[in-house]
C-alpha cells in the first residue's frame, strides 16, 4: 500500500492487562484468551513465517537473526501478539519433521523473550512435540490449524501445558486441502464441525476461556466458499468464543482483485479486516500490521462509538 512508508508508525496502545511472565520462576498457572488480548479493541496478530516456502513471505525470515528483527518492526507498528510458524501450510505443501520445525522456532522465541519481546507468542504447528518445545522456550499459546485432528497427542498436550488455543477449521490437510473442496452448506458446516472441535478440546481437558476459533480461510475453500464464510462470520461469534480471521494476502482476494502478487493484496485485505471486524471477528491475523492497525482503530472506533 502506498502509505507504507509514508506514514509514521502509530503510538503503542498499552495493553490491557499486565504482560505475560515469561522468566523462569513464572507461575505455572496460565490466562485464557481474554487475558491475552487488549480490551474493547481488536488484536492484531503478527504473521511470523520462519519458512524457505510460505506463500506470501517464504525465505525472507527464515533465519533467526532476520526473524526477530522481524517481530521486533512487527512489535513497534502495533502488534498485539505474534503467531510463530516452522511449517508452510500453503497449498501443496509437504510437511516438515518435527525436529527440523523444533531447529526453526524455538531459536527465535527464545531470541525474542532474551531481547525483551513481551508480546504473547502463539506457535503455528499442528504436533505436540513442537507444541512443547515452544512454549518450554516462551511462547504462550498454540495455533493449530489441523484442530487437533493431525496429531493425537495434541489435545492432551494442549491440556497438560494449559495454554490458550486456535482450533481452525481445514479440509484434509495443506497438501491436499484445495483438491476440489465441496461443501452443501459451508458456513454451517464449518460451524458444526468447530463445535465438535470445542467439545473434543474440552473432554480432554482444556478450559474453554483457553479456545479460541478459526474458520480456516483458504484452507480447503474457494473463492465462494471463503466470501460465504465471510459473510456468515456471525454464526461462529455467536459461540461467544474469540473468532480468529486469517484473510491477509491470501489467494481469494488475489483472484478478486487480478493480483498474483500477494505482497500486492494488501487493499483488498484491508478490506476483507474491516468486514471481519464489523462482524465480531477478535483477533485479525496479518502480514502488513502497521497498515492494519489503520483499519482496525477506525473499526474498532466506531463498533464502540
Amino acid at each position: 500500500m502506498a502509505a507504507r512508508t509514508a506514514s509514521p508508525p502509530p503510538a503503542p496502545v498499552p495493553a490491557a492487562t499486565p504482560a505475560p511472565d515469561h522468566s523462569p520462576d513464572a507461575a505455572p498457572d496460565r490466562p485464557g484468551w481474554e487475558r491475552l488480548l487488549p480490551a474493547r479493541r481488536t488484536a492484531l496478530m503478527g504473521v511470523l513465517n520462519v519458512t524457505p516456502d510460505s506463500f506470501s513471505d517464504g525465505g525472507n525470515f527464515f533465519h533467526p537473526q532476520q526473524a526477530v528483527a522481524h517481530a521486533l518492526e512487527l512489535a513497534t507498528h502495533g502488534a498485539d501478539l505474534l503467531d510463530l510458524g516452522g511449517e508452510s501450510t500453503r497449498p501443496g505443501a509437504r510437511p516438515v519433521d518435527v525436529d527440523e520445525e523444533i531447529r526453526r522456532v524455538v531459536p527465535v522465541i527464545q531470541a525474542l523473550r532474551a531481547a525483551g519481546v513481551s508480546l504473547p507468542i502463539s506457535i503455528d504447528t499442528t504436533k505436540a512435540a513442537v507444541a512443547r518445545a515452544a512454549i518450554a522456550a516462551g511462547a504462550d499459546a498454540v495455533n493449530d490449524v489441523s484442530a487437533f485432528t493431525l496429531d493425537p497427542e495434541m489435545a492432551a498436550t494442549c491440556a497438560e501445558l494449559e495454554v490458550p488455543v486456535v482450533l481452525m477449521h481445514m479440509r484434509g490437510e495443506p497438501r491436499t486441502m484445495q483438491d476440489h473442496p465441496e461443501y452443501h452448506n459451508v458456513v454451517g458446516e464449518v460451524a458444526d464441525y468447530l463445535e465438535g472441535r470445542v467439545r473434543a478440546a474440552i473432554a480432554a481437558g482444556i478450559r474453554r476461556d483457553r479456545i479460541a476459533l478459526d474458520p480456516g480461510l483458504g484452507f480447503g475453500k474457494d473463492t465462494t466458499h471463503n466470501l460465504l464464510l465471510l459473510k456468515g462470520l456471525s454464526q461462529l461469534t455467536r459461540t461467544g468464543l474469540p473468532v480468529v480471521v486469517g484473510s491477509s494476502r491470501k489467494s481469494f482476494i488475489g483472484r478478486i482483485l487480478e493480483q498474483p502478487d500477494p505482497a500486492r493484496r494488501e487493499w483488498g485485505t484491508a478490506a476483507t479486516v474491516a468486514w471481519a471486524i464489523a462482524h465480531g471477528a477478535r483477533v485479525v491475523r496479518v502480514h502488513a500490521v502497521r497498515e492494519m492497525t489503520q483499519v482496525t482503530r477506525v473499526i474498532d472506533a466506531i463498533r464502540n462509538a
